[in-house]
Parts: C-alpha cells; structure tokens; sequence
C-alpha cells in the first residue's frame, strides 16, 4: 500500500486507479506465466468463470499450502447483471478485483462490463476474512468493426434482417423440394424438414435464447437402497436446518463414531474451514455453489486421535427442497501417503470412484518428482561450493608448486612435457650460513632450532620477493638464490649484492636461542656460468650444475661472520655500480688455489627501507644509505664498522615492495660487453675503481641536468669523466 501511495502522488491518479491497473497487469502476468490455459477452462461464461475461482484457488493450495486467497460468491439477477461478493482479510484492495475480472471478461468472453461497489462491509463474525465488498457486475457485448457493419444495434435493423435471411433460406428449400419431386417422378414423399425450420425451433435469430432444450428424465422412485447408497457414498452426509444429522456414510462414521447417534448437531463435530462462514444453513445457502471445506473438532474424536492431525473433508452442498435438508457430498482432503498415514487411513477407505485416490498417487508421484528436482539443485550447489574449494586448491597448490620451482617449468611439468636443461652464460650465485651452527644445535631443543630457522627464512624468502632472486634450496642452515636463472636479467649480480645486505640486516632481528644476540650470517657470491635444470620425479627440484656453485659455496664457506664475502667475477660486476667494497686480497680456497676476494659494505644509493621492501618513510637525499641502516641500532655491526642500535623487530607483514631496476631488452652478453667498456675506460681514469661511483643507476648529470632516475641520489665529491660521458649517454638514450 505504500508502493501505491507513492504511484498515486507520483502519477497524480487516485489510488482505485492504480489498483485496477494493477488488476489488469496481474491478469496477464498470470497469462504469461502459464495459467492461460487453467483460466480459459474455468467456465464458458463470466457467470461460470467467476463460481470456479473458488475451486482453484482450492486446487493451487495443494501446491501452495500457506496460500490466503480471497474468496467470491457470484448472484445472477432478472435484468441479467450480476452481484459478486467479494471477501478479504487484505483492506483496501478491493479496487484490483474490477480490474482483473473486466482483463478476463474481455479476453475470454469478449464482452465489457462494469463494476460498482453497492455495499462494504466488515463482518466481525467471520473468522479472519474480515472485508466484504459487493459489485454490480453489467455487461455489454463487444462487436467487431465488420459485425457493427453487417448489424446494427437498432431493433428495426435486427428484424429485417432476420426477415431477409428467412426469406432467402425458404425460397432454397422450396426450390429444392421442387428438385426433389421432379427427380422422383410420379412417387410423391413428403419433403424433409429445411435445416433453417430447425434451427428456428431451437433459438430466436438475434436472441441467443434456447426455446427446446434439454429436459431429465427421472424416475418415479429412487432405484438404491439405502445402504447401498450409504456404501457407494462413504463420505457424505444430509442435514436439515437444524444442522440434525439426518443420514452419513459408512467411512465418516467409522472416522467419526459419534455420527452413528441420529441426530446430533453436525457443528458440534465440525468446523467450518473454507468458506470462512458461520456454521449456520443460511450461511451455507449463499456460498451453495463453493467448495466446502469441514474440519473435525479434536474434543470430540476418540481417544485414539489424540496424537493424529485432524481430519478435513472437501465437496459440495445440494439443498433437497422437498426434504429441507442439505447434501454434503464429500470427500477427504489428503494430498499425500505421508496425509493418509497420518490418520491411520487406507486407500480402501475411499471410494473407488473418487477421484481422491488418483490425486493422492499422482501428487505422491509429483512431490517425489519435486525431491529429486531438490535433491538435484542440492548437488548442484555442492559441487559449485566443491568446484570453488577445488579452484581455492588449486591456486593453493600452484603457489606451493611455484615455491618449488619456476613458473614456466611448473607449467610444463603440469602440461606433461619435458624440460630441457638451460645453460646461462652468466649468472650470480649466493650461499649463505649461520656461524657456530652446530654449537646452537648442541646445546639448544630441536623446536627452538627451528623457530630460529623458520624466522630467518621467513624474511629471507620476502627478500627474494623485493629483489626477483631465485630461491634454489635450504639445507638445514644454509641458503642458496641465483639471480639471472631461470630468466636472464643483466643486473643480476645488482640483485643477489641488494639482496645479501638484507639478509645482513634481517639476520640482526634473529635472536639466537643459547646466548639471546643477534645470530651472525656468513654470505659468500660468485658470478659465471651454469647449467640448469629439473632433476627427480618425485619431489623434483631446479637444480644447478657446474664449477660457479662449488666457487660460491667456497666463498661462503672462507668468509667472515657478518660479511659479504665477494669473488673477483662478482667484484667486477658490482666494480661500476653504486656499491662499496673492499680488498681482501689473496687467500687459500681449498680446492681453487690462491682467489683474490673482496668485501661488499654497502649500497650508496639505495635506502635501508629500498632494500628490505619496506615503504618509504623518511627519504632524506643528503644521508646515504649506510647511514640509514643504522638507524635505531645501538650494537656494533663488525660489516659497517658503524654503531647501531638494536631492537628487537616484529614479524614484518608489510607486503614487500619491490626494488626497481633498470634492466634492458640486452642479455647477459650485452652485460659483459658493458662492462669490459668500463673496465677499458678505467684503466685510463684517473680515480681507484674502488672509490669510482659510475653506474647505470647513475646520480645526477652535471651537464644535461637531473636524470630521470636519479631522484634521491647522492651526487659524489669527484666523478671519472669517461663514466659521466657513458652517464649521460644512457640518460639521453632514456
């Protein structure tokens, strides 16, 4: 209703519009909807269509069981209009009624009529339908165009033409008659009635009235006895005005025992359901032609009832005028096996000729149709629930599968194909290890080594996020990335040099069980070629192959705690970058001989906050990124010869960030070609390469004004003139 106030202030109609509107609308979506053909068959006048709304309504409850339809009760009058009694418990929408019934008048009947409410009231005596609203149904028929053009409305028009048509139909059966005689000769027969004399002797042309119709026959005395009629009816029963219970069949007495007692008052066993009325003869006699719906009264069924849902019957009454009684011919509403074993009922109890048997089989028959459809949408939602936890899986077990090994290897392997080994011509190579591990291990529990590792490991893994490094393996405390495998990238061994000095600084938020400081890292690097592939079929790993690993390994293990220990292919590498290393000088690596070795410090020109991937706080241009690592550190890190302060972290779940680098559409090949130009160009400089702080990172160009990538670089004290020439090249190229 307040959808409908708000459509009357909006379109500026009054509300009994709308509702009509509505009427009219719910007619044809009723149509549409696949009712068309139930509606048409309810009666083949509007007399009829409307008496059996009632019955469907009935029939649709069985589907719709919480259904409150209203109710109509129709009254034809002498001047052939009508008066349709309408009853609601919903106030206020009586107006959608005209609407509806004129949709169907036109649509099935094609005639127009009108409605108008004579008399509304509110009958508190009903039980629950509380709005009684009466309409003068007129109608009027609807012609088409040609039948407004072949007949007119007026009288006179009528009669001639009804003289013209007879006129014409008996000059055809004269001369027919005349046919008939001349072929037979001298024989005369008297002639057949024309087919115009009989249909005169049914209908008046023009009236539509039947003037011979159909007469019954009925005997002179009623030809069963009573108990047979008690038998073959076992569910009715005859009342007089008194509601006395005058007669009832053999199936309600065995139901209702207290039937068998001639008599008594039908309203004491009963209750009226459907139609809402009082339980009174005069009530019955105004809704005569609905379907009446009994209910028994649990005071008064046996004991046995106690635990049984009551017991409704449905049919129709006959008022007997020379007995003064009524008939209710009657039958159990049941609509299932479940219904009928519920009160303890048998099939046998119901007349074979009552269709309640069928209707219990076949609406048994429907709801287990409806089970299964049910059953059906069930499965349905389960595996769309399974087939997004499958999904969820899925990409659980790609994450872990791409944790193992490489995407494009996992998604061969996945394909079924095989994968080739890759050899890359260069490539850096990192192993790292906890100093004094096996001391930890000796004198600390199992869990608290591993709570120690899984720590660790935890940030180094984000690490290989922030720096796109390849982790190869862990075996117990040693770790092992690759940068530039198993995609060729030219600043790998910028990556693995970025990446160890975070691991230097994330090992300084590991705590070591025994003594309670930070645990101190050895990290060892080496560049050069490898080989690499899938190896195993169960559990298979990306491994690596040749002489690079076993020199990377070696740095690691000939290496200082808290150090970056670096071989002098890594050196050369990182020689022109902006990295800060130191000599270490010859030393004896058991199985290479005599190495030249060197020391990584730090990144001059990257951040604490760019290395670990965490966002950008402060970002101060004129300190340089060895002096904000030690930021908020008080113990002294042997690898910055720095003080630091040192607290003791929480677990980092800030997502990681990568590092940005500049990485070309140019190979490893190009890379070495770059750097042998450097090396070229310093041996002519005249600064220490050590000391030199070229690099394709770059700072900022003194000639061509600030490079795009060098917001937030030192600029250093004095540059080499060949790489600001290689610098500002770069920049323009960019």
């Amino acid at each position: 209703m307040q959808l409908v106030d708000k459509a009357c202030k909006i379109l500026g109609v009054p509300a009994d519009t709308v509702l009509r509107e509505f009427g009219e609308y719910f007619f044809e979506f009723c149509k549409r909807s696949g009712y068309d053909h139930m509606l048409r068959t309810l009666g083949g006048n509007l007399y009829e269509f409307i008496e059996n709304l009632d019955a469907l309504h009935s029939y649709l409850s069985l589907s719709y069981q919480e259904m409150n339809a209203p109710s109509f009760r129709v009254e034809k009058n002498e001047d052939g209009s009508m008066h349709l009694h309408y009853y609601s418990d919903r106030r206020g929408l009586c107006h959608i009624v005209p609407g509806i019934i004129s949709a169907a008048a036109l649509d099935f009947f094609n005639i127009e009529i009108s409605m108008e409410i004579v008399n509304q009231t509110e009958e508190e005596e009903r039980t629950g339908k509380k709005e009684h609203i009466v309409f003068l149904v007129t109608q009027t028929p609807v012609f088409s165009y040609k039948e407004r053009n072949e007949f007119s409305s007026s009288p006179q028009n009528l009669a001639d033409s009804e003289k013209q048509i007879e006129n014409q139909l008996n000059k055809e059966d004269l001369e027919k008659n005349k046919n008939t005689i001349r072929d037979r000769g001298s024989s005369v027969c008297p002639a057949k009635k024309s087919h115009w004399k009989t249909i005169r002797g049914i209908i008046t042309l023009g009236k539509g009235k039947l003037l011979r119709g159909f007469d019954p026959v009925y005997p002179k005395s009623l030809w069963i006895d009573t108990k047979t009629f008690c038998n073959g009816l076992p569910f009715h029963m005859v009342f007089d005005k008194e509601l006395r219970v005058k007669q009832a069949g053999v199936s309600i007495q065995k139901i209702v025992p207290g039937l068998q007692t001639m008599g008594i008052c039908l309203d004491h066993y009963f209750s009226i359901v459907h139609p809402e009325v009082p339980f009174t003869i005069s009530s019955i006699q105004k809704f005569i032609n609905s379907q009446f719906v009994f209910q028994t009264r649990r005071e008064m069924m046996p004991e046995s009832w106690k635990h049984r849902p009551m017991l409704k019957l449905r049919g129709q009454m006959i008022w007997m005028e020379s007995l003064q009684c009524m008939l209710y011919l009657c039958s159990p509403l049941l609509r299932t096996l479940h219904e009928l074993e519920e009160r303890q009922m048998h099939i046998a109890d119901i007349a074979p000729h009552d269709v309640t048997r069928d209707l219990i089989l076949l609406n048994q028959q429907r709801l287990a149709e409806m089970e299964l459809s049910n059953q059906l949408e069930r499965k349905k939602e389960e595996l769309r629930i399974l087939s997004k936890h499958l999904e969820e899986e899925k990409k659980k077990t790609e994450a872990l599968l791409y944790a193992m090994l490489p995407q494009h290897v996992a998604n061969q392997l996945k394909e079924g194909k095989r994968v080739e080994a890759g050899e890359f011509q260069e490539c850096t190579i990192l192993f790292s290890d906890v100093v004094t591990f096996t001391n930890i291990c000796a004198q600390c529990e199992p869990i608290q080594i591993v709570l120690m590792l899984n720590s660790m490991y935890l940030q180094f893994d984000r690490l290989t996020t922030v720096h796109d490094v390849y982790k190869v393996e862990t075996i117990g405390d040693a770790y092992m990335v690759v940068g530039g495998v198993p995609v060729p990238v030219p600043t790998h061994a910028e990556r693995v040099a970025n990446f160890a000095l975070g691991m230097i600084i994330a090992a300084t938020g590991v705590q070591n069980p025994v003594s309670g400081n930070p645990i101190q890292i050895r990290v060892g690097i080496h560049t050069g070629p490898v080989l690499a592939g899938v190896v195993g079929e169960k559990m298979p790993r990306y491994c690596l192959f040749g002489d690079t690993v076993n020199i990377a390994s070696r740095m690691e293990s000939h290496g200082v705690p808290s150090k970056i220990h670096l071989s002098s292919s890594t050196y050369q590498c990182l020689k022109y970058k902006n990295f800060e290393m130191t000599e270490r000088g010859e030393i004896e690596v058991k199985g290479k001989g005599k190495m030249h070795t060197y020391f990584l410090i730090r990144n001059k020109t990257a951040t604490e906050n760019e290395i670990m991937g965490r966002p950008m706080k402060d970002l101060d241009s004129g300190h340089e990124s060895g002096q904000s690592f030690q930021e908020g550190r008080t113990e002294t890190i042997p690898s910055c010869h720095q003080p630091v302060t040192q607290t003791q972290p929480e677990k980092d779940q800030t997502p990681a960030i990568a590092m940005k680098y500049i990485d070309g559409p140019a190979d490893a090949q190009n890379s070495l070609k770059r750097r042998n130009q450097a090396k070229t160009a310093d041996l002519t400089g005249k600064t220490h390469g050590s000391k030199s702080d070229g690099s394709l990172h770059g700072n900022q160009h003194a000639d061509d004004g600030p490079c795009p990538l060098n917001q937030g670089r030192v600029k250093p004290a004095t540059e080499e003139p060949q790489i600001r020439n290689i610098r500002s090249n770069f920049c323009t190229l960019l």
